[in-house]
């Protein structure tokens, strides 16, 4: 085999080297390479707003396809429509000083979980078009895709995290005792109950809410463990990687509530169960036919808000499904139950997570002061005699 190298080079570092290997015992040859900077007839404007539209739509799939849920995928989407409103341009011609000008004067004043989840978007899109459209953009326009979000322009990512302070054990049962008597007289038993459950879960094993309302009917295991387990297939991954899947165990009496749910309320709902994909927690809309429609989140917050106006009224406005999530944790931890073991019920990656979760009535700090203290007057106590 010979190679055959060109007489001259061109100096620049970006451009293809074009070469022809010639296979003399086999008698073929390959032709020459086209340089990646070499590009077609110029597209039409007509013609990029058609492909732009494509591109933006395949992205929407691709996110659907990962595995995330509506409400990620709309989000990043509605982001994206705000960046593409004010530069006026298809995204994929946005450039470093382009970013510099948006993050840095447009959404100066914004919050940082707003910038944050604005700059995290775009590095999605940009590393979606590069790899799938890069080739195919250079041909059609001439450049190459660079993410306009580099590490000089990055906004922080890192956003405070609000205390919530949950309840105590005596006031969630106060909430719950009265709720419960409540669904005795109320105009709509099935759906009031299922609401009901929800919460419960929500308190009890610290499930999300939209973990919760993403259950299947099929995803109880009662044969799993000592109290049966719930199997979380829509649990939320970290740093935006999809749904994280997990089995969480039904105790503090959870599955108690969820056996009475099934057993005195699921079937009330025009739902057939036996489908694949039949919803744990269903609409009350009627379906000719299928599994049926799943419960909305927003349901199940008003739910939780008349019942905290109703019978916890102290609470009004500030206790939301996120906080029973870390009532439930705070009580785990106050009970003595390895911090380990709670985070991997609450399915965080990282320990310093499930940490913000139970702060709010640990005593390390108080009950160091006081050994302290006691040592102290040990040894005073010794020198005095």
């Amino acid at each position: 085999m010979k190679l055959l190298r060109p007489a001259c080079r061109e100096p620049a570092l970006d451009d293809a080297v074009s070469a022809c290997v010639n296979f003399e015992e086999a008698g073929l040859s390959l032709a020459v390479v086209r340089p990646l900077r070499e590009r077609r007839m110029p597209a039409t404007e007509e013609e990029l707003a058609d492909f732009e539209l494509d591109v933006l739509s395949e992205f929407v799939l691709a996110r659907h396809a990962a595995g995330l849920v509506d409400s990620s995928i709309r989000s990043d989407a509605t982001h994206l429509e705000q960046i593409r409103e004010w530069f006026g341009r298809p995204l994929w011609e946005m450039e470093p000083r382009d970013g510099d000008r948006y993050f840095g004067a447009v959404l100066r004043d914004a919050s940082r979980s707003t910038r944050a989840s604005r700059a995290q978007a775009l590095v999605t899109y940009f590393a979606f078009l590069e790899l799938r459209y890069k080739v195919e953009l250079h041909e059609l326009t001439g450049r190459v895709v660079e993410c306009p979000i580099d590490e000089m322009n990055r906004p922080r990512m890192s956003v405070d995290a609000r205390v919530r302070i949950p309840p105590t054990t005596a006031e969630i049962e106060e909430l719950f005792t009265g709720w419960r008597e409540e669904l005795a007289s109320c105009r709509k038993f099935a759906p009031s109950a299922r609401n009901y459950a929800v919460a419960r879960l929500l308190a009890d094993v610290g499930l999300r809410i939209n973990e919760a309302r993403m259950l299947d009917f099929a995803d109880v295991r009662w044969e799993l463990g000592r109290f049966g387990k719930l199997d979380v297939r829509h649990g939320k991954g970290s740093r935006r990687k999809g749904p994280k899947q997990r089995l969480v165990p039904l105790i503090n009496g959870a599955d108690a509530v969820l056996a009475w749910y099934i057993e005195d309320v699921l079937g009330q709902f025009n739902s057939d169960f036996s489908l694949p994909g039949a919803p744990l927690f269903p609409s009350e809309r009627r379906c000719a036919d299928g599994p049926g429609s799943r419960l909305s989140d927003n349901v199940v917050r008003r739910a939780l808000v008349v019942a905290v106006d109703n019978h916890l009224p102290s609470w009004a406005g500030r206790l939301t499904p996120h906080v029973l999530r870390h009532f439930c944790a705070s009580q785990l931890y106050e009970l003595g139950v390895d911090i380990l073991a709670i985070q991997e019920l609450l399915g965080h990656s990282w320990i310093a997570t499930t940490m913000r979760y139970i702060h709010a009535r640990n005593t390390r700090v108080e009950d160091a002061v006081a050994r302290g203290q006691q040592r102290a007057a040990q040894r005073w106590e010794g020198l005095i005699r």
